[in-house]
């Protein structure tokens, strides 16, 4: 049932409102497998499906070819920056210790940003999407904390989980007013803000210098592993990374094989490096060290 609900949905969106769309796993990834090997450049020129985001549209019939290749799906992807909307997305996470949605706000009041009313999805961990329309001469890219921390910046190249999707942790549901479902225009400031250049970290020790506090005892290599897999995460999945990795070196602290604070310093210098907000990377942290070592560790 969930497979014909989110075709239905899907074509919903695609002849309601234009969108293109592709459909998606429970893991909210395409669901169709690529053709390809790894490391292939085709993005759909081969003809075959499975290329993700470059399959998404809006004809029906193609929709339902991609849907009959694809019998587990359970939720579908709008895709951004697409004709005629060109969809711009702004994801408010609400999780370690952060708030998406609080930071908006404040970003909106240091900059004077007036955010009209417009297409709201809550998501099945407590956050939101916030969908807006975008001008069709500028490309904005996908990018992670860069507006605020907790905030995610869905464009051109990528998508959002339509309402109605179901994955692992439950179904995306519309949070605005139903009879009231329309895109407003993205405002001016907050589109400059997703553009800026992005500003480079300040500089961090490498690295080497986080080892030499690391190797004067034992797990010092694991904690060294850890540290790379955070300065090795691509922009997405930071955060995740560096939640995992901080989980995996306080479990080798409660085991005794290095020291808490330690691995505390080397990840902290790590996550800045690879360019998280310090006090999103704080956070992260923080809430892998409580769960793993208690609230008084």
């Amino acid at each position: 049932m969930s497979w014909q609900n989110a075709l239905d949905n899907a074509l919903q969106a695609a002849g309601r409102h234009q969108f293109s769309v592709i459909p998606l796993s429970l893991t909210k990834l395409p669901a169709i497998k690529s053709p390809h090997d790894k490391g292939h450049s085709c993005k759909g020129e081969c003809g075959q499906l499975g290329h993700g985001i470059h399959d998404a549209s809006n004809d029906p019939d193609r929709i339902r070819s991609m849907f009959a290749a694809a019998p587990r799906a359970t939720g579908y992807g709008i895709a951004c920056g697409r004709l005629p909307h060109h969809l711009i997305g702004l994801d408010l996470d609400r999780k370690n210790g952060v708030d998406g949605v609080w930071e908006l706000r404040k970003v909106a009041a240091r900059h004077g940003i007036a955010v009209p009313r417009t297409v709201i999805i809550r998501t099945p961990s407590g956050g939101f999407h916030a969908w807006w329309t975008g001008p069709a001469d500028v490309k904005v890219p996908n990018r992670a904390g860069q507006i605020a921390p907790g905030i995610d910046v869905r464009g051109s190249g990528g998508y959002l989980v339509g309402p109605g999707s179901r994955s692992v942790r439950g179904v995306y549901s519309l949070a605005s007013d139903p009879d009231e479902v329309v895109v407003s225009p993205i405002p001016e400031p907050l589109l400059r803000l997703m553009t800026a250049e992005k500003e480079r970290p300040p500089q961090s020790p490498p690295l080497s210098a986080a080892n030499r506090f690391l190797t004067g005892g034992s797990g010092g290599a694991a904690l060294v592993g850890l540290v790379r897999l955070v300065l090795d995460a691509p922009e997405g999945q930071r955060n995740n990374r560096l939640f995992w990795s901080a989980c995996k070196a306080f479990e080798h602290a409660a085991a005794g094989r290095l020291d808490k604070d330690a691995a505390e310093r080397a990840l902290t210098r790590a996550a800045a490096e690879r360019g998280l907000p310090d006090k999103e990377a704080e956070a992260t942290i923080k809430s892998a060290r409580g769960k793993v070592l208690g609230a008084a560790s």
